[in-house]
């Protein structure tokens, strides 16, 4: 499959990112012990390949560009559907399920060396012209006027010089800022299915890092943004899925009235009109009638303007994608940082 590009409006840039997934970890070093040593630091839940030989490491994010093309279209395709009709979250959770754990195998960081004798990390990283993942040059202290030149030409992301104090934590934390980059396709796929109103609550700082908060409470570690309905399907790292319900202030009424002409009661059709609870009515209509819907206490996120009402729904075991397609499993799985053979 040949890379492509999407024909779709721009997104602008938000606050909260619309999708979500752990990203696995390459690095690229000559030297043996040095590569050994940055698989044994790396935190035990991140994947990590090690390569000693530029032309491998190329060729493996080569054929890296066209699974990512390949997942791309398999969520464009969700979208597509969606506009003629289909409902959004059978599919993602269809996506989530028939994906497997495959996606979790995507290359998201490079981290290579400057200093190899058969290609020198920038030579390597310019083999990459289609690769969109981010990019970290290490270097020694005769290389670090060419790395400010390739940063400002906008050739690598970051660059480190080995000899940096504390470089596991420095390098730690240049890769997981990296990590939490929206990618560019993901966010213009998913934000077609956000109306003006739910981008502009999205866009909110305050409303973007309660989210944010909220993601990291639930131990998520893959969510997916969309706006009919509006809410975020998120996985946790043993394949488990939840639903975050989102309701502008000025929604409630409305959600409340329907609730009334489904049969609640009027205690709980009074709590979700005054939003202290939320109740999962669209969720059922995704789903079918093997989810009841139920009334659950909303948290309340302030942004500088409006106020957006949140509630958590567990989904079924039936509906997950269940621990053998999970981040956890895939991790038990491909987790072991072996060096290459010489």
């Amino acid at each position: 499959m040949s890379h492509f590009q999407f024909s779709l409006t721009k997104a602008p840039a938000m606050s909260f990112t619309l999708y979500r997934r752990p990203g696995g970890l390459v690095f690229l070093d000559d030297d043996r012990d040095y590569l050994e040593m940055l698989g044994e630091v790396m935190p035990p839940d991140w994947f990590v390949r090690l390569f000693l030989r530029p032309i491998a490491c190329i060729e493996l994010l080569q054929q890296d560009c066209q699974l990512r093309d390949a997942d791309a279209w398999s969520q464009q395709q969700i979208v597509n559907r969606w506009r003629e009709g289909a409902l959004l979250i059978p599919q993602i959770l269809q996506y989530w399920r028939g994906d497997g754990a495959a996606r979790f195998a995507l290359a998201q960081v490079a981290v290579v060396d400057y200093a190899m004798p058969a290609m020198s990390g920038l030579r390597m990283l310019g083999e990459l012209t289609q690769w969109p993942g981010s990019r970290i040059l290490l270097t020694g202290r005769a290389d670090e006027q060419l790395a400010v030149s390739a940063f400002n030409r906008g050739l690598i992301n970051q660059f480190i010089p080995k000899q940096s104090p504390e470089l596991r934590l420095r390098l730690i934390g240049a890769i997981q800022d990296l990590r939490h980059q929206p990618d560019k396709r993901h966010q213009q796929i998913w934000y077609a299915t956000l109306s003006p109103a739910q981008h502009a609550l999205l866009g909110d700082p305050l409303i973007g890092e309660a989210l944010e908060n909220l993601m990291r409470q639930q131990g998520w570690t893959e969510h997916v943004v969309i706006g009919a309905p509006f809410g975020v399907l998120g996985l946790d790292a043993r394949g488990n899925a939840s639903w975050l319900q989102l309701e502008p202030e000025e929604n409630l009424q409305e959600l409340a009235e329907i609730a009334l002409s489904q049969g609640w009661n009027a205690s709980t059709v009074e709590d979700i009109r005054s939003g202290g609870k939320l109740i999962d009515l669209e969720l059922q209509l995704a789903l079918g009638d093997s989810h009841q819907p139920q009334p659950r206490e909303s948290l309340v996120m302030r942004g500088d303007a409006r106020r957006l009402y949140a509630a958590i729904f567990p989904i079924s075991e039936s509906f997950s994608p269940g621990l053998t397609a999970s981040y956890e499993r895939f991790l038990a799985s491909h987790g072991e940082r072996r060096l290459p053979e010489d």
